[in-house]
């Protein structure tokens, strides 16, 4: 079916080109610099519109990419002269299942519209720390969030999914059905298909939380860093907190910015924190707010249409290895007002839940002991500051601890395709470790051409047996 018309009318979504109007907005992304000119947006109403799609795209020979939130900096969700299949116009609902737990969530849906619909009937799921990000590639890259503590990973909380696959079946995976796929996509992100439905868990919350920012003054750095320290080694589920070096509005003045969460009321965890507020804040916000709330405080820090670069560090057994004063002045060396922001955030939370599960239930890398995130962000197209905002992220990456870095938060080294001499392999095999083997067998049975290949592609194996 290469023939568009053709295409067109077995398409029940809406199909959009460089002719029509609205293709600007169709390509447009949360980084302005991942966006592709694509010659198709399929924009998706159910999973036989994928399967369509798919089948056009193979024989039109265009480059698949799916798109749930675009959040992707290094373009995972554009296709240049490609195909987009678009999940997140007519394939977004959240649909509640309050007696059974469940949350029936499409493939194209924000984290806000999960967080909303859930807290109505005083249950959640492990979601994304900004809302507006898809839920489908965080998922299925892991998924961190504030509930990590009580309730562990995205893909711990998945019960099942709709998958369709490179030769357009639709499949429903869980623990008891197709289970190697349901094992694949836990953790191995869009390498096996297009998920068109994610099936949550749901855990009972409260319908409000502590949380907020406080701030405090750079010369609070090293008496906070020891104050951090102390709490981490003894972090309870029901706390997180995350720390950023930057510059603070209106001013744009130096500061150390930490977003408090606690599951709970205003007075436990003020006294939960009390040993870190005790330090001396500036500026405190932190206050009782609607659960729903919570995973939008940190948006204003990732808003749509500037340019980003984003890379992914290690955070080790103790904050003072990473809040240094030489960390502290490079990020705001780095960081000039009206040019180019740059920040770094650290993410306290209890891994304990995560470190339960097996490492062989999914390919997930379980040994991290925490996350950190360098963002950088500029206004201006000039080409020319891309390499600018790459070498400085590098430069303070170089004074964080090595490590393999938590895949949605590595931005350009999630795109494992030929690029600057790579081989294609190469950084997928490094990332997914032990469990490359077994996820190339599961790549050569649902996709053994390579259609999906925009996150940490993985080779499909020579042989279909580990």
């Amino acid at each position: 079916m290469s023939d568009f018309a053709s295409f067109k009318k077995s398409f029940s979504g809406e199909l959009v080109t460089a002719n029509d109007p609205g293709y600007e907005a169709a390509i447009a992304r949360w980084a302005k610099n991942s966006v592709k000119r694509a010659r198709v947006v399929a924009f998706v109403k159910n999973s036989q519109d994928v399967a369509a799609a798919l089948k056009y795209a193979k024989a039109a020979g265009l480059r698949v990419a799916i798109r749930g939130g675009g959040h992707n900096p290094a373009a995972a969700s554009s296709s240049e002269d490609g195909l987009v299949i678009d999940l997140s116009k007519l394939l977004n609902k959240v649909t509640v299942d309050a007696d059974k737990k469940l949350a029936y969530v499409g493939g194209g849906a924000l984290w806000r519209d999960v967080d909303e619909a859930t807290i109505k009937h005083g249950l959640v799921t492990v979601a994304g720390t900004v809302n507006h990000t898809g839920v489908g590639g965080l998922t299925l890259g892991g998924g961190y969030g504030f509930l990590t503590g009580l309730h562990g990973l995205a893909i711990d909380n998945l019960a099942g999914a709709t998958v369709v696959v490179a030769d357009g079946r639709i499949l429903k995976v869980s623990s008891t059905e197709n289970p190697d796929l349901f094992y694949g996509i836990r953790g191995g992100g869009s390498n096996f298909g297009v998920v068109t439905e994610f099936i949550f868990r749901l855990h009972p919350h409260p319908r409000k939380v502590f949380a907020g920012i406080v701030m405090f003054t750079p010369d609070k750095l090293q008496p906070l860093t020891k104050a951090l320290d102390a709490w981490w080694a003894n972090i309870k589920p029901q706390e997180a907190i995350y720390t950023v070096f930057g510059r603070a509005p209106p001013n744009h003045d130096p500061m150390i910015l930490a977003l408090v969460v606690y599951h709970g009321t205003e007075a436990e965890g003020r006294a939960s924190f009390k040993p870190i507020l005790d330090v001396g804040v500036a500026v405190d916000m932190a206050t009782e707010i609607p659960y729903e709330n919570l995973n939008g405080i940190l948006n204003a820090f990732s808003d749509h249409g500037a340019n980003y670069f984003m890379k992914g560090t290690v955070l080790d057994k103790k904050p003072s290895l990473e809040m240094t004063q030489e960390m502290f002045d490079k990020v705001m060396s780095l960081s000039k007002v009206g040019e180019m922001s740059a920040m770094i955030a650290f993410e306290y939370v209890s891994h304990a839940k995560v470190h339960k599960v097996s490492p062989d239930e999914t390919p997930y890398n379980r040994t991290l002991p925490g996350n950190g995130i360098i963002i950088i962000k500029w206004e201006d197209d000039d080409p020319k500051k891309y390499k600018i905002a790459r070498d400085a992220a590098h430069a303070i990456a170089d004074l964080t601890p090595k490590g393999e870095a938590y895949g949605n938060y590595a931005g350009p080294d999630s795109d494992g395709l030929p690029k600057e001499g790579a081989v294609p392999a190469d950084r997928s095999q490094i990332f997914f470790k032990k469990a490359y083997p077994k996820l190339q067998v599961i790549k050569k049975k649902y996709d053994p051409e390579l259609v999906f290949n925009k996150w940490y592609p993985i080779q499909p194996s020579p042989s279909s047996v580990l």
